[in-house]
């Protein structure tokens, strides 16, 4: 009988072992959810600490997320303070999902010409006003007064640019116009609304409240400028990379925000203490529970991302001549969210 060389013969056995190891690893990385991921899977999840990304908060900071995702995924938030910084971070592949305005959520979908991002839940609704100096009265009185926006272009700087166009005043991207309009942090507003440098300022919650306890009066919220009030302030995106990779993951994610935000409305007061307290182990600093209270009863938390106030949002920034037309078909997939909503006995999200 021929004899095999000995090199021959550990090559084989090493061939059996690895077979062996990998029809083992293969039969332990299984998964046990629908549509499959296979092995421990990591979800990047971004969010900001602030009160219109309360469902977010509330989810990381009360362990429903990760409660919602099981064993077989790890959650990693990331907080940022922008949205350009968290669609960056979506295109660069360090962030998996991220709540997010709807601006960025535009910008992120026109960039990518359609490929990079999905819409797979709402979140949030409400929340933004127009705080100015109390011998504002109405609108006329804003001609030659400075406002305050986030930043050029965002969503409440197209709000307010669009709005001021509809009642005949003018303004530009350099800050000229009937009304001269300021894009700055909105962490700087209260400061320079006190200081005078400011007139006023077209911001989100918890800054609309700091703003009226400052002494200024709210002249417009938003929502009066909306059907049945409502407007889409944060919504929930994942990168289309991710969701084809693990549609199982996206599912239980988004059975999370559901759940994040039957929590926050069944339960506010418990709700609006974790965000506070989520807040200070964030920044450092924790988010007055007064001031939370206060803004509470101005946002709606909702799964419903509005998306007929985000492409109205849209022609109002193109009609201010701050973007392009966008065609947003494909930018909603939210089967993931009416099967959450169905498993609860919810009514399903009808996309307009």
């Amino acid at each position: 009988m021929r004899r095999l060389p000995l090199r021959r013969l550990v090559t084989l056995a090493t061939l059996a072992v690895v077979g062996a190891a990998t029809l083992g690893s293969t039969a332990a990385c299984g998964d046990d959810s629908e549509g499959g991921s296979s092995g421990p899977v990591t979800l990047r999840l971004g969010y900001f600490p602030n009160i219109t990304h309360a469902p977010a908060v509330v989810g990381v900071e009360k362990g429903i997320f990760a409660e919602k995702l099981g064993t077989n995924v790890k959650l990693d938030p990331k907080t940022f303070n922008a949205g350009p910084a968290a669609i960056e971070a979506v295109f660069s592949g360090a962030l998996d999902a991220t709540y997010i305005g709807p601006n960025p959520t535009v910008n992120a979908f026109s960039k990518s010409k359609g490929e990079a991002v999905r819409v797979i839940s709402g979140a949030a609704s409400g929340g933004v006003a127009l705080v100015v100096k109390p011998g504002i009265t109405g609108v006329q009185d804003l001609k030659g007064k400075k406002i305050a926006t986030p930043q050029l272009g965002n969503t409440q700087d197209v709000a307010i640019r669009y709005w001021l166009k509809q009642h005949g005043l003018t303004t530009t991207k350099e800050g000229g116009g009937d009304v001269k309009i300021v894009p700055q942090e909105n962490a700087q507003t209260v400061e320079t609304f006190n200081s005078g440098a400011i007139d006023g300022a077209w911001v989100p919650e918890p800054f609309v409240s700091r703003l009226v306890n400052a002494g200024g009066k709210v002249l417009v919220d938003e929502r009066d400028l909306w059907p049945d009030k409502k407007f889409v302030i944060t919504n929930l995106l994942v990168s289309t990379k991710f969701l084809k990779a693990h549609p199982d993951v996206v599912q239980k994610l988004v059975d999370g925000q559901v759940a994040a935000n039957e929590f926050v409305n069944t339960k506010p007061e418990e709700a609006q203490q974790a965000i506070s307290d989520a807040i200070g182990k964030i920044t450092g600093k924790p988010l007055d529970l007064k001031l939370i209270k206060q803004a509470w009863p101005t946002l709606e938390f909702t799964n419903d991302p509005i998306s007929s106030s985000l492409k109205a949002g849209l022609d109002h920034a193109v009609d201010v001549d701050l973007t392009e037309p966008v065609d947003l078909k494909g930018l909603y997939d939210l089967k993931y969210l009416n099967n959450a909503l169905k498993a609860q006995g919810k009514p399903e999200v009808v996309q307009p």
